[in-house]
């Protein structure tokens, strides 16, 4: 009985002997393979550099027409004729609507005698008054006779004028709104008619930029209708007083506008620009990585012989295309990882390959 609870003892102290030997042997291999150092992280390094930047304020506004009106009438009546066609151009003084006037070139043709007829009569007295053949009463009635003829002439001719509907200025014509045969009242509206070049563009500040703000300041112009496009202007007028209520200096912009590709009432981003700034030390935007307490970015160092990287916190600025302003924390000429920044640690070596490339930068998705 106790040789055969030894044999098992045995057994039993043989086997985990195995085990616990093949343990320790696994766990040396571990330690041997961790005091290898890892190979150096393959990264893309990228410096800071110093640019010259153009700043600007940005606002939303509306382009308006240098000049619109809807083209009415100033006397009633019947349209004869329709000398324009929706959407035409059209110059100042150019004839755009005839209304019947039939009845009035009868008036004034009538009126024409009656002048003439006093205009003899008052030059008979005049030639007779000399010679004191009519009294001067009778020479004051036939003058005062010839000039109510003529002012009755006068007011019939500008009667039949107003009539006739002409552009007051040149532009672009819209859609007419009357048709022939169709009885105007004074003031109907027959056509809108806008000029669009130049164009404005009104928009609103802050007040606390009002000092910065002059006329002729460049103005960049963006809609949505041409997203890539820029329409370059300068601002050509500035409200005297800011509104009591936004508390916004209002402004008004000048536009070229020569290709007709600006139309009043489109919704416009405005670029006011202000003096530019030198010496602005910029990265590229994969450089900055993202955390809840920051931004941050691993510089390169050399040690040893070895580039490796520090992670450091950052300020940053203002953004543009894909670059981002450095505002604290680093300075003129340091290297950082710009990609390959991914599961970094402060003291890791690295190593340089700028073939690398991120289509997004570090921290997002």
């Amino acid at each position: 009985m106790i040789k055969r609870l030894l044999l098992v003892l045995l057994a039993l102290g043989i086997a985990f002997g195995g085990i616990f030997g093949w343990k320790y042997y696994q766990w040396l291999q571990y330690a041997a393979r961790a005091a290898i150092p890892p190979p150096p992280a393959t990264v893309a390094a990228a410096e800071v550099r110093s640019e010259t930047w153009q700043p600007y304020l940005h606002a939303v506004g509306s382009l308006v027409a240098a000049q619109g009106i809807d083209v009415t009438n100033e006397v009633a009546g019947q349209v004869r004729e329709i000398q324009f066609q929706s959407g035409q151009r059209v110059q100042q003084g150019e004839l755009l609507l005839q209304l019947d006037d039939s009845v009035d070139q009868a008036e004034l043709q009538g009126l024409i005698a009656e002048r003439n007829l006093a205009q003899l009569q008052y030059k008979r007295n005049a030639e007779l008054l000399p010679k004191k053949m009519v009294s001067r009463e009778a020479y004051d009635e036939a003058q005062a006779r010839l000039e109510n003829a003529e002012a009755q002439v006068a007011s019939k001719q500008a009667l039949i004028r107003k009539k006739r509907i002409r552009a007051p200025f040149s532009g672009l014509l819209g859609i007419r709104t009357v048709d022939l045969g169709q009885y105007l009242a004074p003031g109907s509206p027959i056509v809108p008619l806008q000029t669009l070049n130049p164009i404005y563009a009104d928009y609103a500040l802050p007040e606390h930029y009002f000092a910065q703000l002059t006329a002729g300041q460049k103005v960049t112009v963006t809609v949505r209708a041409y997203p890539q496009r820029d329409f370059e202007g300068h601002i050509s007028a500035i409200n005297p007083g800011i509104d009591p209520g936004t508390r916004n200096v209002r402004m008004r912009a000048t536009l070229e506008n020569p290709e007709g590709l600006l139309r009043p009432g489109m919704f416009a981003e405005v670029r006011t620009a202000l003096p530019e700034r030198t010496g602005v030390l910029t990265l590229p935007r994969t450089a900055i990585s993202y955390n809840p307490y920051g931004e941050f970015v691993f510089v390169i160092e050399e040690k040893d012989g070895k580039l490796i990287v520090q992670r450091r916190q950052v300020r940053t600025g203002e953004a543009r295309a894909e670059r981002v302003e450095i505002v604290d924390g680093l300075k003129l000429g340091e290297r950082v990882v710009a990609a390959g920044q991914v599961k970094l640690r402060n003291g890791q070596p690295v190593q340089i390959d700028d073939s690398i490339k991120l289509d997004k930068p570090a921290g997002q998705s």
